[in-house]
């Protein structure tokens, strides 16, 4: 139950590049998502929205805006929420290996990197670089830090849906919007969250 409650809130995969290229040193990667959550046991799907930041060498910040104001801030070193400009939670990568798994098949993906995804996924790809589809599927599904069954996604220059199944039979639909790669610094209040991830 505590996993599933942690990864209700978790960043998933934000919108990818491809033939744009990954994204370089310094560079940002911004944009809003819409996550649409199917889980066993409720009739209805659960719909959040929100943006997100990634900077690949420093972290990823997951904003959840409706129907709760949650922020996410994520790294190899952990996992950190706020509410409310409040900690409410706390992982910490040593005490739960997971996490840094997690977290590096979240950014490579993000970040383009599809290589850094194949030590953990196969991967199979149709289309081209204007109209694409790839199908994941985890090298060792049974792996307890492994939390999906297969991750699709679909898009042009960059990711414009995720379907992420899980073993479980839930799943989560994300949509993509206004995504846009900068070159520039973190802000300060973006630099602050990251900088709680510090041991």
């Amino acid at each position: 139950m505590r996993r599933r409650a942690i990864l209700l809130s978790l960043p998933m995969l934000p919108r990818i590049a491809m033939a744009c290229g990954r994204l370089g040193d310094g560079q940002v990667l911004r944009g809003r998502f819409v996550q649409t959550r199917l889980l066993q046991g409720f009739s209805r799907p659960l719909v959040s929205e929100g943006k997100f930041v990634l900077a690949p060498d420093q972290g990823l910040i997951w904003r959840a805006e409706t129907p709760f104001a949650v922020v996410t801030a994520m790294s190899a070193r952990g996992l950190v929420q706020h509410m409310r400009g409040n900690e409410t939670f706390r992982l910490n990568a040593d005490r739960i290996p997971f996490m840094t798994q997690l977290f590096e098949m979240l950014r490579g993906a993000l970040s383009g990197d599809w290589t850094s995804l194949r030590k953990d996924f196969d991967i199979e790809r149709t289309g081209d670089t204007g109209s694409w589809r790839m199908l994941l599927t985890p090298r060792n599904a049974a792996s307890p830090a492994m939390p999906f069954q297969t991750i699709k996604a679909d898009g042009g220059c960059l990711v414009e849906n995720v379907v992420l199944a899980k073993p479980n039979g839930d799943s989560d639909t994300l949509r993509f919007l206004d995504q846009n790669i900068a070159t520039g610094p973190l802000d300060t209040e973006e630099l602050a969250l990251l900088a709680t991830l510090r041991p």
